[in-house]
């Protein structure tokens, strides 16, 4: 999955039935294109009985794994996120299991804020969604905005009753590399895993 040629990509979860029982289950999405092309997909792989358990429980401060692939199913990254209360963290790796960076959640009134932090922990971009702006996720280098995520109505029943959701995901700045987009990606699903779960 390159993401290199892409503006814009969307991610959209897809549906389990066991949502509409109220059930937490794996979270799944499909990364497409801006022509719905499907180039990508994202799955959570906390299974079991266990798995299942911490989920109901838990939600968003599990610990869990989202592994990114192509369209021929290989792996290409790793979304690892420890078990914590509070500033939740997402771990980036490539399928070599080499570092590509990290998502910390950051201490804000007002406003959710977290930063994309590269793989020596230095801040690479720093994003807010201010209470006016809920569904907006702005991604700032250097007080310029290199992306943004934003999450897209998903229609009244899978707004009431699931945790089914999509995201529009814009590379604004052409300058940024693949381990950035890589990152930004990543933190696509972070924000709907940390904000939009009905455990969150």
């Amino acid at each position: 999955m390159n993401l290199q040629p892409h503006s814009k990509v969307f991610v959209k979860q897809l549906h389990e039935i066991g949502e509409w029982l109220g059930f937490e289950t794996r979270n799944k999405y499909s990364i497409q294109d801006q022509n719905q092309i499907v180039i990508g997909y994202a799955a959570e792989q906390q299974k079991g009985l266990l798995g299942f358990l911490f989920r109901q429980w838990l939600g968003h401060w599990r610990r869990f794994d989202i592994h990114f692939f192509n369209t021929q199913r290989e792996l290409i990254m790793i979304a690892h996120h420890p078990f914590r209360f509070i500033f939740t963290r997402v771990e980036l790796r490539d399928d070599q299991h080499r570092s590509l960076g990290a998502i910390q959640k950051r201490f804000a009134f007002f406003s959710k804020r977290f930063h994309v932090e590269d793989e020596a922990g230095q801040i690479l971009l720093t994003v807010s969604s201010p209470i006016w702006k809920f569904w907006t996720f702005t991604f700032q280098r250097q007080d310029q905005k290199a992306a943004e995520v934003k999450k897209r109505w998903s229609g009244l029943l899978s707004e009431a009753f699931t945790d089914k959701d999509n995201f529009l995901v814009d590379f604004i700045d052409s300058q940024l590399s693949e381990r950035d987009k890589k990152l930004i990606l990543a933190s696509a699903v972070y924000i709907d895993l940390e904000y939009f779960e009905k455990k969150a």
